[in-house]
């Protein structure tokens, strides 16, 4: 029997604007874990990608958070990537209503994160990185924050972040309620729910491993330049389509060889522009383009409903990989259909993968159409036609320069300066910052030092709170 929102104790103004958006019945992971946030106890919960973990943990946030003053936010939503915290910042100014909501991260410029704190945030969504920058800036202060959440623990550990995570939970409050999620409660997760929550229940939904399960898995014999033409076959008869290649360059590459083969598609990986990446990523998710061609990292934050094919194009690094690669696809219930293109020197890696994560699927000849057979069905949608580039387009992103051939100015060298090569290193420096802002997840080293101040306000009078709260406003 489901239960709805109402049920669970969710204030009425948040249920309507939930219901606009028909959304009546929480998921299992809501069910289990909204009414114990709600009550203001700290929370440990495992659940599988795509199960409704943003509306677990957003939906308290804004029903009980407190009006927050100028660089000093209330509640704090740490998330491992720029995409992920995009999509929580727009998933909870959903039903927000007057509650502020913003979001800060790195790869893009530091000027509307900084109006957006000097006027005042109440919950502020956040990558590690970028917050000890705007930290040690003297940007923004923890001191009042008495509401964290970590979201996706596991990934933020895998991808170094831990050191950060914690140096900045010791700058909150004390007395903080912490709401932890993650697909695994086990090794550094435990030790950060130990270190960091306080009596939490704890909640399991779902199975260990449901990325695996609830997708049908293939793996195809086939060698070099012949990928790129299964590849093809492969999404036109199956799409929208995630493909995963190891480097930057290679999934470029494969998105304009897609290209040739009448497949729209994209790429996004580190070394794109924030810009870049999200307007890859609204196209994805708007069926504007079939395939989106990824690099692990950035595939990180990307939380998609409804992709119908994964492609591992390149092997994974690792079997925990081949699981995040494989749980882009069947989600939320949905079937989907995951293929593996394995050259003759992989064979023996991917079984090792396939015992790790209790797969035994045999390594056969391609056949796309019975790939379509396991597919859930080939998508009704309109196949989307490749877009002209726009006169005067960024030539980083595919588009071509529009004025005549002859027509710019001749370049001028300038002058080197004096005690240097080249005119001097100022501007490689520079250059080199900018680079390493938007590289990888741009995110700042982990294990960078910060100072703070040891100031913690005690929480105020939340059981005022919960029994106004309990009053239905």
């Amino acid at each position: 029997m489901s239960t709805t929102f109402a049920q669970l104790g969710v204030p009425q103004n948040i249920c309507r604007a939930l219901e606009k958006r028909g959304i009546v019945d929480a998921f299992e992971i809501q069910a289990a874990t909204v009414a114990d946030a709600l009550a203001g106890r700290d929370v440990c919960g495992r659940a599988p990608t795509g199960s409704g973990k943003t509306l677990a943990f957003g939906i308290p946030l804004v029903a009980t958070v407190e009006r927050a003053e100028k660089r000093h936010p209330r509640a704090l939503i740490l998330s491992p990537t720029r995409e992920l915290a995009d999509q929580i910042t727009t998933e909870l100014r959903s039903f927000a209503g007057d509650i502020r909501v913003a979001a800060v991260y790195g790869g893009v410029g530091y000027g509307p994160q900084l109006n957006a704190l000097s006027k005042g945030v109440d919950i502020l969504v956040a990558c590690p990185g970028r917050l000890e920058d705007l930290i040690e800036r003297g940007s923004v202060s923890l001191s009042q924050v008495d509401q964290v959440v970590l979201d996706e623990a596991d990934r933020m550990a895998d991808m170094g972040f831990m050191p950060t995570v914690k140096r900045i939970l010791d700058q909150t409050a004390d007395d903080r309620q912490t709401v932890l999620f993650s697909a695994t409660l086990d090794g550094d997760i435990a030790k950060l729910s130990r270190d960091y929550q306080t009596n939490p229940v704890r909640h399991e939904v779902g199975e260990t491993t449901p990325d695996i399960t609830s997708a049908s898995h293939v793996f195809w014999r086939v060698e070099g330049p012949a990928r790129i033409e299964l590849t093809a076959k492969a999404v036109e008869a199956v799409w929208p389509a995630i493909i995963f290649c190891r480097t930057r360059h290679g999934a470029d590459r494969l998105a304009k060889q897609l290209g040739r083969h009448g497949i729209t598609a994209a790429a996004i990986h580190g070394g794109r522009s924030q810009g870049q990446r999200t307007r890859a990523l609204a196209a994805f998710a708007k069926n504007q383009v079939e395939a989106l061609v990824a690099t692990d990292v950035a595939a990180r934050g990307i939380h998609v409903d409804g992709v119908a094919l994964v492609v591992h194009y390149d092997p994974p690094a690792d079997h925990k990989d081949y699981v995040h690669r494989s749980g882009r696809t069947a989600r939320a219930g949905e079937g989907g259909v995951v293929i593996s293109m394995v050259q003759r020197d992989q064979v023996k890696e991917l079984t090792k993968f396939q015992r790790q994560i209790k797969l035994n699927e045999p390594f056969i000849e391609p056949d796309v159409a019975a790939m379509r057979d396991l597919s859930p069905g080939p998508s009704d949608k309109p196949k989307p036609k490749p877009q002209p580039a726009a006169a005067g387009g960024n030539r980083n992103e595919g588009g071509r320069d529009s004025r005549p051939k002859g027509s710019r100015p001749p370049r001028r060298k300038k002058p080197a300066q004096a005690g240097s090569r080249n005119g001097g290193n100022g501007g490689r420096k520079r250059n080199s910052a900018a680079k390493a802002e938007t590289n990888g997840s741009s995110e700042r080293k982990p294990g960078a030092s910060t100072s703070h101040g040891n100031s913690k306000p005690k929480r105020n009078n939340r059981k005022a709170r919960r029994a106004h709260l309990q009053q239905g406003t």
